[in-house]
């Protein structure tokens, strides 16, 4: 440092003996920054290391997505609208507290920490089905766009280009123009292409409003994380009928074609009953919270809606401004809770050491757990991080399936076959910590035996892993696997 010090002064006429300090000093105040905001250790410890050792990238970075702000203007207003709220879903909790009694005994401690914090209640007299399909998935949203009287409500992280996506546009076009209220409510990013293309201003010509949530302002980065998406698929039929599950306004055929990973495939669920009008007031709050024009959250309660079966079940919703880690307890509680068997498909698996410890401790209290990911994966980071954490979950009895017919992008939860928690949630950081993230938790053995045989069918399209041949792949494919799984704890 001497030499070269030496040689920009006689050559530049400075010195570099403010750059040690300089760095020092970066380092010391981003460690009381680390401190003054408690993040979890691994957490901690991986951004230090970063901008001790990169001091203005990973300040860059950090500021990037470092910590989980939404801006403090947003901020204010959803905690203002959130008290609004209350009193709505207050409202709806004193309603259907009666339904709580029908709970299955092994379902009442999980729909109660799904409730709290201002949660929704279960509620009974639910008709569910389940659809598998996305071609026709995609022609029963057409189907349903064409029946609509009065509201047609969608809310995607992802609303692609081409195919029978486009058909559903088409169909919102022509309801609106016989007097149907349509409101659509994309994530900024997820939908980026789809906001760029015609459909935005043929949509505005005939009166339907759109809002894009969490638009990503260059120069706001420092005041709003960028990576905060709204990840959740809700799509409301006149207050009625809802649609929610893991499936994006995608055509599979279409979408991400050259990605290398074969179609996507996803499930839905058709939602009739009193539970409808959950997803209905969760969608209002989510566009008066991202529509500017709106200050305050003035929607009524949903009316009392008709029973339409027999099916308890419950809406839950997650985010990380409001109900702030409420769906990883959730998680843990039902891993925690579980007797027999407990299987999870998900396309991106990146848990914490606290859900890993409780897989391997339920297998180990001798709980049938598989795991079912996709084989190919549109994430190489994402695939190689999860494929480090095999080793301890086979070692500990877990059972993982790597599924070979696409990419398995269905996010459920089987617990013992009487309970079900099936949505948009992910089982990794993003989903725990920064999503915005929609879910449904069926607490009915005939909803939970037909996810099993959509299960099965994963499976019989699925390699199962083999402990032994792991453990037997090669050093270099370890060591990458590792060093991808030390980026997990930034995500």
């Amino acid at each position: 440092m001497s030499i070269l010090n030496y040689l920009l002064s006689s050559i530049f006429g400075f010195s570099l003996l403010w750059v040690p300090a300089l760095h020092a000093a970066i380092v010391i105040i981003f460690g009381f920054r680390l401190i003054s905001v408690r993040r979890p250790v691994g957490v901690a410890i991986a951004w230090f290391l970063i901008v001790v050792l990169f001091p203005l990238v990973g300040i860059a970075l950090y500021i990037l997505i470092g910590e989980r702000p939404v801006g403090r203007k947003l901020t204010r207003k959803i905690i203002r609208m959130e008290r609004e709220y209350s009193l709505i879903s207050e409202t709806m909790r004193q309603r259907y507290l009666q339904d709580r009694d029908q709970l299955p005994l092994e379902g009442r401690a999980l729909s109660l920490l799904a409730e709290s914090n201002n949660g929704s209640p279960v509620i009974a007299g639910n008709k569910i089905e389940l659809h598998t399909n996305s071609l026709e998935i995609l022609q029963h949203f057409i189907d349903e766009i064409n029946q609509a009287k009065h509201t047609l409500h969608l809310e995607f992280y992802i609303w692609a280009l081409g195919g029978d996506a486009d058909r559903v546009c088409e169909a919102l076009i022509t309801a609106a123009k016989r007097g149907v209220a349509c409101k659509i409510l994309l994530d900024s990013l997820g939908s980026k292409i789809w906001f760029k293309s015609i459909w935005p201003a043929r949509f505005k010509s005939v009166g339907i409003e759109i809002t894009e949530a969490l638009p990503i302002q260059i120069g706001r980065f420092q005041f709003r994380r960028a990576d905060l998406r709204l990840h959740r698929k809700i799509f409301v039929v006149d207050n009625a009928i809802v649609w929610t599950g893991s499936m994006n306004m995608v055509d599979p055929r279409t979408f991400k074609q050259d990605s290398g990973v074969g179609e996507w495939v996803d499930a839905m669920v058709r939602i009739e009953g009193p539970v409808a009008s959950q997803f209905e007031l969760t969608f209002a709050f989510d566009w008066s919270v991202d529509n500017p024009k709106i200050n305050h959250f003035n929607t009524l309660a949903p009316a009392p809606m008709p029973l339409e079966g027999k099916v308890l079940a419950q809406e839950f919703s997650s985010g990380p401004v409001y109900r702030d880690d409420v769906l990883y307890q959730v998680l843990l509680s039902a891993i925690m809770d579980a007797r027999e068997e407990l299987t999870i498909t998900t396309p991106y698996f990146g848990p914490d050491d606290g859900l890993m410890q409780a897989l391997m401790a339920a297998a180990g209290r001798g709980v049938i757990v598989t795991l079912i990911v996709p084989k190919l994966n549109d994430s190489k980071l994402v695939a190689w991080s999860s494929r480090s954490l095999y080793a301890d979950l086979m070692q500990a009895g877990v059972r993982i399936a790597e599924f070979h017919g696409g990419l398995l992008h269905t996010k459920s939860l089987l617990i013992d076959r009487r309970i079900a928690i099936f949505g948009s949630v992910n089982f990794d950081q993003r989903s725990l910590r920064l999503n915005f993230e929609i879910s449904l938790i069926v607490y009915n053995e005939a909803f939970c035996a037909t996810l099993e045989k959509l299960i099965e069918s994963y499976l019989a399209l699925s390699d199962r892993v083999d402990p032994t041949a792991w453990g037997k792949r090669p050093r270099w494919r370890v060591l990458l696997e590792n060093a991808a799984h030390l980026t997990s704890p930034l995500l």
